[in-house]
């Protein structure tokens, strides 16, 4: 996933995401789809969000790191 992913993603929607961060970015996009923002949190390595545009690089980023806040 690449902040130009998420940056056209974000346009289409019409959300602007300047100054966010990437996980920020994400976040708020989980948001606007009508998910959960928790993105990369996933302590367990579980997630029932499979819906989610972000699902496989959540669960990537949640077994690398702790919370990315």
């Amino acid at each position: 996933m690449s902040r130009e992913m998420i940056e056209n993603l974000a346009q289409r929607l019409k959300v602007d995401v300047e100054g966010l961060s990437l996980v920020e970015a994400v976040r708020l996009l989980q948001r606007i789809e009508g998910n959960f923002d928790c993105f990369a949190r996933p302590e367990s390595g579980f997630c029932d969000q499979k819906e989610c545009l972000f699902y496989v690089e959540c669960m990537e980023n949640s077994r690398n790191s702790e919370d990315l806040n």
